[in-house]
Parts: structure tokens; sequence; C-alpha cells
């Protein structure tokens, strides 16, 4: 009602949103983007140089094979100091199931595959086409 008196005595009308804050540029969402991540990458950076937040194994503990018996349980050998222990692991905690009175041999490491060496596939995908024939 009193607008409709201001409006019918000739007052200005305020502009809708005069006193909202504008909304920001392209060139300051890009900056407050780099800013974020140049943040994250710091942050990083810093964490990796402070002492003893780095993820590095400790000496004498390391783990010889692992095996899932579950959704949620493992067999893991580990080997500390030079004896090793059969574990159990599950969501509930671990326990030692067995002490190996000699270490486990050591496992061969993974090979490539020999590439030269194999059959020639248009010749196979030819046989395999006659047979079904």
């Amino acid at each position: 009602m009193i607008s409709l008196a201001l409006i019918a005595a000739g007052a200005p009308a305020a502009k809708v949103g005069q006193h909202a804050a504008a909304a920001p540029s392209m060139f300051g969402a890009v900056l407050a983007l780099l800013a974020v991540l140049a943040l994250i990458v710091g942050l990083g950076w810093v964490l990796k140089r402070m002492p003893g937040s780095g993820f590095k194994p400790a000496d004498g503990l390391r783990v010889v094979a692992s095996l899932n018996v579950g959704a949620k349980e493992r067999v893991v050998v580990v080997d500390i100091n030079g004896e090793q222990l059969l574990l159990g692991v599950t969501a509930g905690g671990i326990n030692t199931l067995h002490r190996l009175p000699e270490p486990l041999p050591t496992p061969e490491p993974a090979r490539l595959p020999d590439f030269k060496n194999l059959p020639n596939f248009a010749q196979l995908l030819q046989q395999r086409l006659r047979k079904e024939k």
C-alpha cells in the first residue's frame, strides 16, 4: 500500500537487487579455481616433506604373501626380521595363526610373454573358420 502511494507521488522506485553482490566474472572464477589447486598442491608438498608423515614401510617388516579368503578376510605371511608369521586379518582384528619354522621360498618375478614366438593370428583364424563350416 505504501509502495503504491510512493509510485503515485512520483518517487523513484528502487531497483530490485540493487544492493546484492554482483555475479563473479569468469576471470574471478578461474582465478579462484587456480588458487584452490595451488593450495592443494602446496599442502601436498608440505605434508610430503614433514618428518613422520610418509607412507614408508617399517624397517624389518615385509609382507611376503597374501591370499583373500573372503570379502574382508585375508591370510597374510609377514616377515619380521627374518621370522615369518602367518596372520589372519579380518575386519575385527588380526590374529597370529602360525609361526613358520622356515621361511617361504621367494617367488620368481613376473616375466613378460615372448611375443616373437606367438602363432600367426591370421592362420589361426582361417583354421578356425574352416573347422566351423
